[in-house]
């Protein structure tokens, strides 16, 4: 199967930012200069955060949405501040592809379920944040990583499979930001939980991890930002050494 590739946005009040295990919230510039720049170096879709539309509890930054979709053709996945249908739908009419739900969706499994129905699964993405707690269990986090839920991750794949979603966007919280590599235990047993597409997320910061995410993890996609925001390297580096390595890629 091809593996995907794709930059990660994180934005708030339209800049675009970067941290560290959700914290340490630095402004590194304008989002369509970098949608334009990735889909240019071969990403195969981006997604784009609005990282405190939760916290805040407003919805989504539409028009930065706007903004981006009109630089693009590739497919953009638009999460932060999705509660329901309507704030869904206006996500999608800005030009979005998918939308990504997780606090709304812990707190109202159903709103799956609905956005499903509404728009098809292949538009519904479950963003599944979670810290490791032991060797073999791992715990749901909502509002930007700041809430603990007591939800065991694993549990609550199943449960956004059966309720509709496309695929799950797994970040795991103790890897975020620290480009050390992803937790690839943490993807290897979503993906072997559930039959749906695993994208890896949270902690690229080498050639050798995103392919450890693809391959060990049993990813079906890895998701970066700061390798990418930073020129350490280009999508297309990435893409050229994956296909060295003997995994298939969308050059």
């Amino acid at each position: 199967m091809t593996k995907r590739i794709i930059p990660c946005l994180d934005t708030r009040e339209g800049k675009l930012v970067k941290g560290v295990h959700f914290k340490d919230i630095q402004q590194i510039g304008d989002p369509v200069e970098y949608a334009q720049r990735y889909e240019e170096q071969g990403a195969d879709e981006l997604v784009f955060l609005d990282i405190v539309a939760t916290p805040e509890e407003r919805p989504t930054f539409v028009k930065a949405v706007s903004d981006v979709t009109d630089v693009l053709t590739i497919p953009l996945a638009v999460g932060g501040g999705i509660r329901s249908v309507e704030d869904a739908e206006r996500v999608l009419d800005a030009g979005a592809s998918k939308v990504s739900v997780n606090t709304a969706a812990v707190k109202n499994p159903d709103l799956i379920s609905n956005l499903a129905s509404e728009f098809g699964s292949e538009s519904v993405v479950s963003a599944i944040d979670a810290d490791k707690v032991s060797e073999d269990k791992w715990e749901v986090y909502i509002s930007g990583g700041k809430k603990s839920t007591g939800i065991d991750m694993v549990e609550w794949a199943k449960t956004v499979e059966s309720k509709g979603t496309g695929e799950i966007l797994y970040t795991g919280l103790h890897t975020d930001g620290t480009k050390d590599g992803y937790d690839l235990k943490g993807t290897s047993t979503l993906a072997e939980v559930v039959d749906i597409p695993i994208i890896a997320s949270g902690g690229a910061g080498s050639l050798e991890h995103i392919k450890d995410a693809l391959t060990k993890g049993e990813a079906d996609a890895a998701l970066a930002a700061s390798i990418f925001h930073y020129g350490e390297y280009t999508v297309r580096e990435v893409k050229e050494y994956l296909r060295d390595q003997g995994v298939s890629v969308r050059l």
